[in-house]
């Protein structure tokens, strides 16, 4: 398998490689289930966690996946950044990249922000966390852990997505490696929600739920982005919004019993899910949020030569090396 530099997105990544993640994400698992979560795999090591956008999930799973593998880690927003004076992006990484960081994850609103910079700082391995409306490697990768852990792989399934499919970097990364793994992919919201040529992703593409529902295995929500719509009719209202697109446990039913339900978060209850789903035992997006951390531990160690259960090497002294220690202390 070619060694990863970076993480920029799924479409950069090989099906070896995608597969390479999940299965170490797998592996990180029971060390995030023990009563002392803490692995010395990154001992060392320096992560920076570099915000432009708001995020829980995304930005504090990456801080305990660098802290359970025992690396350094800091966490920097835009508000408290340099570029809130003034100062240029590139300037901004040019300068956190001549600390010596082995990683430097980042979120953004523009796409291409990460390659942007991996351009221009050499040494630095850049994880993408989610620019803009283009991509997020990582949640995806999350997702498929989820799969696996429900079906062993996601070959040959259905995933129906729905909502807010123009401003959805978690979208597109799914209809990428969707082609690359062979699941198959439905995506449902109004045409003013949907991108123009969707269709070349070779997805199925629906303006009904009801009508996408049918031979479902995995229902997966997206919120409305309102902080990047430009389109104040992009529908009539929130009601009519959750009445045509939003899921609850009679919709669900159509989709038959062994149908799963995810989301990246976060939520909008009463808008695009409903309490009755989300809190059901067909709802996997908790599992998604503690799988999260899982992969982006897999993601760091992959990106600076760890493995799991990493152990520091010991050596045997011999008799006569340690007479010789004690000696030099008498």
């Amino acid at each position: 398998m070619e060694a990863l530099k970076h993480l920029f997105g799924i479409a950069d990544l090989s099906k070896e490689q995608i597969e390479h993640l999940v299965n170490l994400g797998d592996s990180f698992i029971d060390i995030n289930r023990r009563p002392i979560k803490k692995a010395p795999t990154l001992r060392g090591k320096t992560i920076i966690n570099l915000f432009f956008e708001n995020s829980t999930r995304t930005r504090t799973s990456f801080e305990l996946a660098g802290k359970r593998l025992s690396a350094d880690v800091i966490n920097i927003s835009a508000s408290t950044s340099a570029t809130s004076k003034g100062e240029s992006l590139l300037d901004t990484g040019q300068t956190l990249a001549a600390m010596q960081p082995h990683v430097l994850v980042i979120r953004h609103s523009l796409a291409g922000t990460c390659e942007f910079l991996a351009e221009h700082l050499e040494h630095t391995a850049i994880v993408n966390a989610g620019d803009g409306a283009h991509e997020h490697p990582t949640q995806i990768l999350t997702d498929l852990l989820t799969l696996k852990q429900a079906w062993g792989s996601p070959e040959g399934k259905t995933m129906t997505i729905v909502g807010d499919i123009s401003h959805s970097r978690v979208a597109r990364s799914h209809l990428l490696a969707a082609k690359k793994l062979g699941y198959h992919m439905r995506v449902v919201a109004p045409k003013t929600l949907l991108p123009s040529e969707v269709e070349r992703y070779g997805c199925e593409v629906y303006h009904n739920f009801d009508e996408a529902l049918p031979g479902s295995d995995v229902v997966y929500m997206l919120r409305i982005q309102t902080e990047r719509l430009t389109d104040a009719c992009a529908f009539p209202s929130i009601r009519e919004y959750h009445e045509a697109y939003g899921l609850n446990a009679k919709r669900l039913k159509a989709a038959g019993e062994d149908c799963i339900v995810m989301h990246p978060g976060p939520m909008n209850r009463g808008v695009e899910i409903s309490s009755d789903v989300a809190d059901s035992l067909k709802s996997h997006i908790l599992n998604q949020v503690e799988h999260g951390v899982a992969v982006r531990m897999a993601v760091l160690a992959t990106l600076c030569g760890g493995h799991p259960e990493e152990k520091p090497v010991s050596k045997k002294k011999s008799s006569d090396e340690v007479k010789q220690a004690q000696g030099s202390l008498l």
